[in-house]
Protein backbone atom coordinates (compact mmCIF):
# COMPACT_ATOMS: atom_id res chain seq x y z
CA UNK A 1 0.00 0.00 0.00
CA UNK A 2 2.85 2.37 0.83
CA UNK A 3 4.47 1.62 -2.50
CA UNK A 4 1.35 2.67 -4.36
CA UNK A 5 1.13 5.91 -2.37
CA UNK A 6 4.82 6.60 -3.01
CA UNK A 7 4.39 5.92 -6.72
CA UNK A 8 1.38 8.26 -6.94
CA UNK A 9 3.21 11.03 -5.07
CA UNK A 10 6.22 10.78 -7.34
CA UNK A 11 4.22 10.48 -10.55
CA UNK A 12 1.34 12.89 -10.19
CA UNK A 13 -0.85 12.81 -13.27
CA UNK A 14 -1.12 16.15 -15.03
CA UNK A 15 -4.64 17.21 -15.94
CA UNK A 16 -4.92 19.74 -18.72
CA UNK A 17 -7.38 22.59 -18.55
CA UNK A 18 -9.37 21.03 -21.33
CA UNK A 19 -13.11 21.89 -21.33
CA UNK A 20 -13.81 18.67 -23.21
CA UNK A 21 -12.33 16.66 -20.34
CA UNK A 22 -14.55 18.42 -17.81
CA UNK A 23 -17.65 17.95 -19.99
CA UNK A 24 -16.82 14.27 -20.47
CA UNK A 25 -16.30 13.77 -16.73
CA UNK A 26 -19.65 15.45 -15.99
CA UNK A 27 -21.39 13.33 -18.62
CA UNK A 28 -19.99 10.16 -17.09
CA UNK A 29 -21.00 11.25 -13.59
CA UNK A 30 -24.55 11.88 -14.84
CA UNK A 31 -24.59 8.38 -16.32
CA UNK A 32 -23.44 6.93 -12.99
CA UNK A 33 -26.17 8.87 -11.16
CA UNK A 34 -28.73 7.55 -13.67
CA UNK A 35 -27.63 3.99 -13.04
CA UNK A 36 -27.79 4.52 -9.27
CA UNK A 37 -31.31 5.93 -9.59
CA UNK A 38 -32.40 2.93 -11.68
CA UNK A 39 -30.95 0.48 -9.15
CA UNK A 40 -32.81 2.25 -6.34
CA UNK A 41 -36.01 2.19 -8.39
CA UNK A 42 -35.64 -1.55 -9.04
CA UNK A 43 -35.02 -2.24 -5.35
CA UNK A 44 -38.16 -0.34 -4.42
CA UNK A 45 -40.19 -2.18 -7.04
CA UNK A 46 -38.94 -5.56 -5.80
CA UNK A 47 -39.69 -4.65 -2.22
CA UNK A 48 -43.23 -3.56 -3.13
CA UNK A 49 -43.79 -6.81 -5.04
CA UNK A 50 -42.62 -8.81 -2.03
CA UNK A 51 -44.92 -6.90 0.30
CA UNK A 52 -47.91 -7.35 -2.03
CA UNK A 53 -47.22 -11.09 -2.28
CA UNK A 54 -46.92 -11.43 1.49
CA UNK A 55 -50.12 -9.47 2.12
CA UNK A 56 -51.99 -11.49 -0.50
CA UNK A 57 -50.74 -14.77 0.97
CA UNK A 58 -51.67 -13.66 4.46
CA UNK A 59 -55.15 -12.58 3.33
CA UNK A 60 -55.78 -15.83 1.43
CA UNK A 61 -54.57 -17.89 4.38
CA UNK A 62 -56.86 -16.01 6.74
CA UNK A 63 -59.79 -16.41 4.34
CA UNK A 64 -59.14 -20.14 4.04
CA UNK A 65 -58.92 -20.48 7.83
CA UNK A 66 -62.14 -18.50 8.28
CA UNK A 67 -63.86 -20.70 5.71
CA UNK A 68 -62.76 -23.82 7.59
CA UNK A 69 -63.94 -22.45 10.93
CA UNK A 70 -67.30 -21.10 9.73
CA UNK A 71 -68.27 -23.98 7.47
CA UNK A 72 -67.35 -27.23 9.20
CA UNK A 73 -67.60 -30.27 6.96
CA UNK A 74 -69.00 -33.63 7.88
CA UNK A 75 -66.76 -36.22 6.23
CA UNK A 76 -69.70 -38.57 5.57
CA UNK A 77 -71.62 -36.04 3.51
CA UNK A 78 -68.71 -34.97 1.34
CA UNK A 79 -69.03 -35.69 -2.36
CA UNK A 80 -66.08 -36.31 -4.64
CA UNK A 81 -66.02 -32.63 -5.72
CA UNK A 82 -62.87 -30.56 -5.59
CA UNK A 83 -64.44 -27.81 -3.50
CA UNK A 84 -65.74 -30.26 -0.94
CA UNK A 85 -62.40 -32.01 -0.63
CA UNK A 86 -60.71 -28.61 -0.23
CA UNK A 87 -63.08 -27.71 2.58
CA UNK A 88 -62.48 -31.10 4.19
CA UNK A 89 -58.73 -30.56 3.95
CA UNK A 90 -59.07 -27.17 5.62
CA UNK A 91 -61.27 -28.62 8.33
CA UNK A 92 -58.76 -31.34 9.14
CA UNK A 93 -55.66 -29.14 9.09
CA UNK A 94 -57.02 -25.80 10.26
CA UNK A 95 -54.90 -25.82 13.39
CA UNK A 96 -51.74 -26.44 11.35
CA UNK A 97 -52.55 -23.47 9.11
CA UNK A 98 -51.85 -21.12 11.99
CA UNK A 99 -48.08 -21.71 11.69
CA UNK A 100 -47.66 -20.61 8.05
CA UNK A 101 -49.96 -17.64 8.66
CA UNK A 102 -47.89 -16.63 11.68
CA UNK A 103 -44.67 -17.04 9.67
CA UNK A 104 -46.08 -14.84 6.89
CA UNK A 105 -47.19 -12.20 9.39
CA UNK A 106 -43.75 -12.17 11.05
CA UNK A 107 -42.02 -11.95 7.67
CA UNK A 108 -44.29 -9.12 6.60
CA UNK A 109 -43.59 -7.20 9.80
CA UNK A 110 -39.84 -7.67 9.35
CA UNK A 111 -39.96 -6.45 5.76
CA UNK A 112 -42.09 -3.44 6.65
CA UNK A 113 -39.94 -2.51 9.64
CA UNK A 114 -36.67 -2.70 7.74
CA UNK A 115 -35.41 0.72 6.74
CA UNK A 116 -33.12 1.11 3.77
CA UNK A 117 -30.81 4.03 3.37
CA UNK A 118 -29.87 5.48 0.01
CA UNK A 119 -26.28 6.58 -0.20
Amino acid sequence: MKEIEKFLRENKPQVKDDPAFILEARRRMEQVEGIKAEVDRQRGRGRRALIVALVAGLALGMAASALAFFYPVNAVSVDEGLWQSFRLFLQEYKLLLIYPIAALAITLSLVLSRKTTVQ
